[in-house]
Parts: structure tokens; C-alpha cells; sequence
């Protein structure tokens, strides 16, 4: 209920009106002290702004900020408790052809608030327009709304401190806060699908073992349900639909959302960090849950609709949608892009998170409607004395068709390559020619090496969140989203896949084990490729979204990781494993520097090489023979071409890797050099040759059909 006693928009509750003291515009948000709150809020064109509080019994109390400074509306109220539920609200220009939708009616969230509590009710009290005379919508949108929360949080972090992992080091698993722990029967009920129920050490103790050293959260930046997918009775399950880019999403608190939801974010990331693993955040700047021009009025669209929006072209024409959701956020606004710098510092000093990808990051990379490397986004970020130190990971495109921009983002940012991943998928399931397969094995250098970027600028991936998870990519030839509700339209067409011969799950024996081997191969190949390797949730494992690939509304089992182990594929989290431990304790495989294909030392040998079948090197015919399916990568590490920190000449194990994407078995010769000795196999799909296999220079080895073979020598 809302008891309120208009006076020329001087509102008042209870027959009394409590004082607001002159703030500071420098603190945007609420800042708690014990005497009085400081609210401050952008609302450039303005002519009124109030704070309104509401009690327990959802009373509200306005409170009219009088100080307005630098488009800053701000002032201080005394007595406010920490866990208060407050809003905004606006008066000032209505004109939604030039940008500026100001309406005291709509109950606004701060767009600084560090907790928020509730979730919208979808109907038309949340328009800032009446849908039928196309006016100022005179409904009070309070009863629909969520509500900002008062936070002060004395969180101890003890010793915790950034943990700076190298690059070269980083293995990042991406996965959903919900969904990786709902269904675990090894964490207590209550903290499943939490904050609290990923950090604990049920969690950290399987990453650990497999191998992972980072794990990507998928948005937890608030977020609420576009009303389209609500209006199907669902619900947006992914999270790329923020509101509050302070706040950490309040369902996934099992212990509250009145604040309580930082502190165990806070501990969340300390359990992590504790086990030795970073914390990354996949983060939604680019666009905001407001959506199109007739959409829902949360928050920025009510304070400063012209700024925050990017404009199709003059400032009174419809929004620039490059995101595919309605809006664009103008990150060449000031007040736009001071948000999104306070945010990320806001993550990385009070939350201790230790990275961000962005997600549709030429979005943000644009000055106008250009994209541009040198964007007031891109450069505050590299000079930023706290963001210039954190891992920063691009997604290189948006939705439009100027958009991607793989190999182009500067130092320090590191890219998201989707051209590893078509590369490593039509090499195992469609073979095709291999002349892209080398440089996706090496680092990709046709895109980083130009510009003195390194292997570890490659993020390679094999799925993500987005497409087919690794069992669904070796089960099925076509998507099968029709429980999305939107006619099996959503999603993409062209995946690259394969069934194997049959659509979908199967008992043929045959199938499954092939199904498994190429799985374990798709595995291996990401983990021993130079470059960032990044794993999605489940995949080691045989997770499968029954042929969804874009499961954004799936907020169930089709979703959530299955731990069961009667349908595990654990013979590839095996293999995952091993590669994964391969890579960290050999530097041969994790190499900061692009390689020469020349001896790092003279006389030795080179540092790749790259093997024919037949045991010589590959010639350049070999490249265009379209009936090669296999090839081997020779890479030494004996010497590294990287000193060791002292600068001395640092030596490690030499590994010959195979790989037979061809569908026969292949004769390969291991080549007679003096740089290649006695060794053995360390990996192995082929069961012909296990691990523990020796192999000498020279020897013939007989590949099974689609498999890896690695060889450690000496």
C-alpha cells in the first residue's frame, strides 16, 4: 500500500515530513552512515527528483532531493537503517520522441544500488506511457516494482588478495551458478543453486581435480524475465538481461536479499579463492532489461533516456539496436560510461572478483555507430590503475553486421576466438581440409601474432552457454528447441555437428563409444592447443540439453548439471583430466610466446614442426591435399624459447601429438631425428595404444579411427 499526501509533488506520509540534509554528488547511489544516508542520482534534465522509503509495511515516504549538482540530484536523510528498500522517482520533460520519458508515477531503481530486493509484476503499470492514448501514464508503477536496497557491508576477507594467475596458466570453466549446483545431492539442500552452495568445498574440491584454475560466472549482475518470455510463462535462466550492475542476483542468496546477498557472494569468492581458483564475471553492459523503446520502465529509462540509449541517428530517432535485445547502451556518455567503470571497480575492490568477459563487447567499442579500438570504453579501461591489472576477456562481436571483430581488440584484452572452435568442430565431425586446423593448434598467430599479442590472447573453446553442450555437438545434426516456445526459430541453424548416425540418444553400442571417443578428442584437442582453454560446465562429463542450443528459458534439469553417474561419460572426464594435467605440469604446453618454427637454440631443434603421416615435415602441397585427415604436432621443449625467471635456459619434455580425424585407420611413421628419442604414449582414444605404450624414433604406429595419440619423449 502507498499512503502519500500530494502538495505540488512534495510528498509526504504519516502527516510528517522528515528533514534531507544537503549530500554529495561525488557518491552516487545510497552511502550509509550511521548519522544519515547520502542518495545521489544522475538525472541530467530533471526538474525534480525524490527518494522514497518504504517501510515494512510497503508505507512509502518521498523525500524531495533539493541539491542538484552537475546533473546530480542528491541529499542526505537521517535514520536510515541499513537493509531499507528505496526508489527514485523523477518529474521533469515528457517528449519520447527526443529521449526524455521523466514520470513521477514510476518507482525507479538506483542504478547504483548494491542490493535489490523483489521481482517485477509485468503488466502496464511498468510503461511509462499509456498503451492506449500514447500519454504519460498516470499509474503508479510502486505496487509492480522491485525495490533498491541500503547496503553496508564489513565483510573480513582476511588475507585474501588478487591472485594474478599468468595468462598461460588460466584454464576458465564457464558455468551457471544455479545450475551447477542444483541437482549436486553432495551440498545441502537449502544451499543448493546459491552463492553459498558453489563455494563450498564439494565444489572446489571437483574443479580442483579436474584441473580447472577459473571459473566464468554466467551474469550475476541483477537481472529480471523480458516480458515476452514471461508472457510464455517462463523465465530468462542465462541472466543476460541485467538492471542492477551492483548488485549480485538475489535468488541465487539462500541466506537473503535485504543485503545479505553480498556478504555471501563475498564468501563465495573467498571459498574460491582459498581452493586457488579465480573468479571471472561474465558481464551484460551493452544493453539493459528495459529492451526496446515500449518496454518496461525500471530505472535508466526514467532518469536519463537520451543519454543511456544509443540513438539510430539524430537524437530524437528510434534506439540503435546492436545487441538484438531492443536498446544499445551508450558507453560514450559520460554518465553511461562512468557507470560501467565504477561497476567493474566496484567488483574487483569490494567483491575481489578477478576478471570479466564482456559480453557483445564491439557493442561497447563504438564511438557513434563506429567501432572503434580507440573508444573512450576500450582506453579508460587500459589506463585505469585497477582494470588495467584484472583479466579482461572480449566477446569480438555484437549483432550487427559490422560487428565482428576477432584478432582486433588491444592489449590487455584477450578475445573469445569462435574461429578455434568452427575450426576444431569441422576438423573432428566434418573433415574437411586442414590447412586452419595448424594455426588453431598453435595459437591462432594469423590473429594475434601481427600485433605482438600472444597465444594466450586466444581464448579457445569448443561450446559455451551459448549452442550445443559437447554431447548434444557429437548427438545431434539439427537443434530441438521447440520447448523454448518460439517454433524452434531461436537458436542456430548451422552448428557444425553430427549425430554419428543417428538423432538424438541411442543404445547402439557402436555409436555411443564412437560418440564418446570424439568427444574425449574435441576435449583433448582444447586442452593441449596453445591459447586460454575454457571448458563449459558439464561438458567433461556428458551434460546434455537433449538437443536445446539455446536453452536461455530453461530454468530446469534440461539445464542443470546431472551428477549422477549412471549416464556420466567419465571415461572423458578421465581423459579431461589427464590433458589438463599434462598442460600444467609441462611448460612445453603452455608457451607465452608464439612459436618460430625454428630452433630456439642453435642447434637444436625447432621449436614446431609440423608432421606428415609418412614421418617427414609437412611440405606446402600438404596443406591442399584435401585427402589428408591427420596430422601430427611436434613441439620441443628442449629448449624453451622462454627464459626461466632469472633468465636462465629453462628444459622440459618434448611431446609428438596425433591427430586422426579420418574415419580408416592411418599408418603414421614417428620421425628418425636427432631431436626426436625413446618416448611413450602419456594420452591415448586409440585402444591400441594405452597409455604407458614406449615408442621409438622411427617405428610405425597404427592410428584407430578418429583419435588422439600423445607422445612424451625424452
Amino acid at each position: 500500500m502507498c499512503r502519500v499526501i500530494p502538495e505540488s509533488w512534495a510528498w509526504r506520509t504519516r502527516d510528517e515530513t522528515l528533514p534531507v540534509w544537503p549530500g554529495h554528488h561525488q557518491d552516487l547511489g545510497a552511502t550509509w552512515r550511521p548519522e544519515a544516508t547520502n542518495f545521489a542520482v544522475s538525472a541530467p534534465e530533471a526538474t525534480a527528483v525524490w527518494v522514497c522509503l518504504f517501510d515494512d509495511d510497503d508505507v512509502e515516504t518521498r523525500h524531495q532531493l533539493t541539491e542538484h549538482t552537475l546533473g546530480v540530484w542528491n541529499g542526505q536523510v537521517p535514520g536510515v537503517r541499513v537493509g531499507q528498500r528505496y526508489g527514485f522517482r523523477a518529474d521533469g520533460p515528457w517528449d519520447p520522441r527526443h529521449g526524455r520519458r521523466h514520470n513521477p508515477n514510476k518507482l525507479l531503481l538506483d542504478p547504483y544500488a548494491m542490493a535489490i530486493t523483489g521481482e517485477p509484476t509485468p503488466g502496464p503499470a511498468l510503461l511509462d506511457y499509456d498503451p492506449v492514448t500514447n500519454t504519460r501514464s498516470a499509474v503508479d508503477s510502486a505496487p509492480s516494482m522491485p525495490r533498491s536496497v541500503v547496503v553496508h557491508d564489513e565483510f573480513d576477507w582476511g588475507e585474501d588478495r588478487p591472485m594474478r594467475r599468468r595468462w598461460r596458466d588460466t584454464v576458465i570453466y564457464e558455468l551457471h551458478v544455479k545450475g551447477f549446483t542444483q541437482l549436486h545431492n553432495e551440498i545441502p539442500e537449502h544451499l543448493r543453486g546459491t552463492y553459498a552452495g558453489l563455494g563450498t568445498p564439494t565444489v572446489t574440491n571437483y574443479l580442483n581435480d579436474l584441473g580447472v584454475t577459473a571459473v566464468e560466472l554466467m551474469p550475476v549482475h541483477q537481472f529480471f524475465t523480458e516480458p515476452a518470455v514471461a508472457a510464455r510463462g517462463m523465465v530468462n535462466y542465462w541472466g543476460y538481461n541485467s538492471i542492477g550492475f551492483f548488485a549480485p542476483h538475489a535468488a541465487y542468496s539462500s541466506s537473503g536479499d535485504r543485503g545479505q546477498q553480498v556478504t555471501e557472494f563475498k564468501q563465495m569468492v573467498k571459498s574460491f579463492h582459498d581452493a586457488g581458483i579465480e573468479v571471472f564475471l561474465d558481464v551484460v553492459y551493452n544493453h539493459t532489461v528495459e529492451g526496446e523503446s515500449t518496454g518496461p520502465t525500471y530505472s535508466f529509462r526514467g532518469l536519463d533516456d537520451l543519454g543511456f540509449y544509443k540513438r539510430s541517428g539524430a537524437p530524437g530517432s528510434a534506439y540503435l539496436d546492436i545487441t538484438g535485445c531492443g536498446n544499445t547502451v551508450d558507453s560514450s556518455n559520460n554518465d553511461a560510461l562512468r557507470l560501467i567503470l565504477d561497476s567493474l571497480r566496484y567488483w574487483v575492490t569490494e567483491m575481489h572478483v578477478d576478471g570479466f568477459r564482456f559480453d557483445l563487447a564491439s557493442a561497447l567499442a563504438r564511438t557513434g555507430h563506429e567501432i572503434d579500438m580507440r573508444s573512450a570504453f576500450l582506453t579508460t579501461i587500459g589506463q585505469d590503475p585497477v582494470l588495467r591489472n584484472v583479466k579482461l576477456i572480449a566477446e569480438p562481436w555484437d549483432a550487427s553486421m559490422d560487428g565482428y571483430q576477432v584478432g582486433l581488440f588491444p592489449p590487455p584484452w584477450v578475445e573469445w576466438n569462435d574461429t578455434y572452435r568452427d575450426t576444431m568442430r569441422e576438423f573432428w565431425l566434418n573433415p574437411g581440409p586442414i590447412r586452419a586446423v595448424a594455426s588453431r593448434l598453435s595459437g591462432s598467430s594469423d590473429l594475434y601474432a601481427d600485433d605482438g599479442r600472444s597465444p594466450y590472447s586466444s581464448v579457445n573453446f569448443v561450446t559455451a552457454h551459448d549452442g550445443f553442450t559437447l554431447r548434444d555437438l557429437v548427438s545431434y545434426d539439427h537443434k530441438h528447441n521447440e520447448d523454448n516456445g518460439e517454433g524452434n526459430r531461436d537458436g542456430a541453424d548451422h552448428n557444425r555437428s553430427w549425430n554419428h548416425g543417428v538423432e538424438g540418444e541411442t543404445d547402439d553400442p557402436e555409436i555411443l563409444a564412437l560418440r564418446r571417443r570424439q568427444a574425449a578428442n574435441l576435449m583433448i584437442t582444447l586442452c593441449l592447443s596453445s591459447g586460454s582453454p575454457m571448458i563449459t560446465a558439464g561438458d567433461e562429463r556428458g551434460r546434455t540439453q537433449r538437443g536445446n542450443n539455446n536453452a536461455y528459458v530453461q530454468d530446469n534439469e534440461v539445464s542443470w548439471v546431472d551428477w549422477r553417474p549412471d549416464d556420466a561419460w567419465l571415461d572423458v572426464y578421465e581423459l579431461t583430466k589427464t590433458a589438463l594435467r599434462l598442460r600444467r605440469d609441462h611448460h612445453t604446453l603452455r608457451q607465452r610466446h608464439h612459436f618460430a618454427g625454428t630452433p630456439s637454440l642453435e642447434g637444436g631443434p625447432k621449436d614446431l614442426a609440423w608432421m606428415h603421416p609418412s614421418g617427414r615435415e609437412m611440405e606446402a602441397q600438404d596443406w591442399f591435399d584435401e585427402s589428408l585427415h591427420v596430422i601430427g604436432m611436434f613441439v620441443s621443449g628442449d629448449p624453451l624459447r622462454s627464459p626461466g625467471p632469472r633468465g636462465e635456459q629453462q628444459r622440459d619434455s618434448s611431446f609428438l601429438m596425433w591427430f586422426n580425424a579420418d574415419d580408416a585407420e592411418v599408418e603414421v611413421t614417428l620421425p628418425k631425428d636427432d631431436w626426436v628419442k625413446s618416448g611413450e604414449v602419456v594420452l591415448s582414444t586409440c585402444a591400441d595404444h594405452p597409455v604407458g605404450t614406449p615408442a621409438e624414433a622411427g617405428e610405425t604406429l597404427t592410428l584407430g579411427p578418429r583419435t588422439v595419440v600423445v607422445l612424451r619423449h625424452s
